[in-house]
């Protein structure tokens, strides 16, 4: 098992039910993922054969409620995206896109059949989802998306591309958004349907581990029961991704802590000038500042992680968590492989591998940018950016 710091009893500040599901996860991580997550990276491998070993483990849309989920706590949720990520970003993506992204869109804003359709098989893994709002020229301000879906008698036609989806090759349905007569609506595409090919993208240089994929839609038909009805605007799709940010905000921690307990435990044993490197100034003011900053880390998703489960967590709150977190994991994943020296280069230790994945963390779900805007307007009251980008980012 990792070295975990907790200078402040964090512990003391769980609840044994909490802190039961975050050891059980991070066994499965420990006896699963870190014996093979070097090669995956290396060679660009998802591993799709944990897909049914993650929904028994019960972690697959498992802070929904009803319909085969597994109704867990906000702060459960949070502490399972930190173990999972102290595995891999790829990993923690994959239950986040699927529970957070998919199936939160058909649980917030489908109706009762869409949800009794979909929803059980997806907990099980026996259905993979996909969430298309980015496009290739629309990332960060998605309400000036291109793909459109007209009507077509009782049905609709869409048309358009998608860009950076993750799971699209592999997932049976694709959770469509696209401009309307009526403005952007949502939309079930299954992936087989004639008109939509999934690509993904290669060669990468983060999160290797992972699938991100081009989607093209060419007059793609569907029922009207495809679309999602409760699904109306850009607020649509951002309540989801606040589910994503949300996780994200706790998943970079397991990143940040694996490359501390991985610098920790080599400084531990390599031995330069006849001593450790452990026991050097400068090496343990490194270590120090790693410590120091999960702590206020962890401090701060527990704190939205209680106001998640009290129902009264903003959105502008999220945006503090995923900020300053993502920043903060992306610089310990540096410095921890300041440690390692050359060796800390080599696919046998994590914080580079974390660094890389970071890199993508921090530019989805909202770049630091953005979320440097939403902060800003929301301490001044003055939008930066666009009025109807700003609403559905917050």
């Amino acid at each position: 098992m990792t070295t975990v710091p907790d200078l402040l009893d964090f512990d003391e500040m769980l609840s044994a039910e909490e802190r039961a599901t975050r050891d059980r996860v991070r066994a499965f991580v420990e006896a699963r993922v870190r014996p093979h997550i070097a090669g995956w990276y290396d060679e660009a491998i998802f591993p799709t054969e944990l897909v049914p070993e993650l929904a028994e483990l019960g972690v697959l849309g498992m802070h929904l409620s009803g319909y085969g989920c597994a109704g867990r706590s906000a702060v459960e949720y949070g502490l399972a995206a930190m173990e999972l990520e102290a595995g891999d970003s790829g990993l923690r993506t994959f239950v986040s896109v699927q529970g957070s992204l998919a199936m939160s869109a058909i649980h917030k804003h489908g109706s009762e059949e869409q949800k009794q359709e979909w929803l059980p098989r997806m907990a099980r893994g026996e259905v993979i989802g996909c969430f298309g709002l980015t496009e290739p020229n629309s990332g960060s301000d998605p309400s000036s998306m291109t793909t459109f879906a007209r009507r077509d008698g009782d049905g609709w036609v869409i048309n358009g591309a998608k860009r950076w989806i993750g799971l699209a090759s592999i997932a049976q349905i694709a959770i469509i958004w696209a401009q309307t007569d009526d403005g952007i609506r949502g939309f079930i595409v299954p992936t087989d349907s004639e008109g939509f090919v999934a690509r993904p993208i290669a060669p990468k240089l983060s999160m290797r581990a992972s699938i991100q994929c081009d989607i093209t839609l060419t007059d793609v038909r569907l029922p009207a029961e495809a679309q999602l009805p409760e699904a109306r605007g850009l607020r649509a799709p951002f309540s989801c991704l606040n589910e994503a940010r949300y996780g994200i905000g706790w998943g970079v921690i397991g990143a940040a802590r694996d490359s501390y307990a991985t610098a920790l435990s080599y400084s531990l044993t390599r031995m330069q000038f006849n001593q450790p490197i452990a026991s050097f100034q400068l090496t343990q003011q490194k270590l120090v500042d790693m410590a120091v900053e999960i702590e206020k880390a962890q401090l701060l998703a527990l704190r939205l992680g209680r106001l998640k489960d009290a129902g009264s967590l903003a959105p502008h709150q999220i945006s503090v968590a995923k900020l300053s977190n993502t920043r903060a994991a992306i610089a310990i994943a540096r410095e921890a492989r300041t440690i390692l020296g050359g060796n800390g280069v080599s696919g046998e230790y994590s914080p580079l591998r974390h660094a890389a994945n970071l890199e993508s963390v921090r530019t989805y779900e909202g770049t630091d940018e953005i979320h440097t805007l939403v902060l800003g307007a929301h301490i001044t009251g003055i939008p930066a950016f666009r009025t109807t980008t700003n609403e559905g980012a917050s």
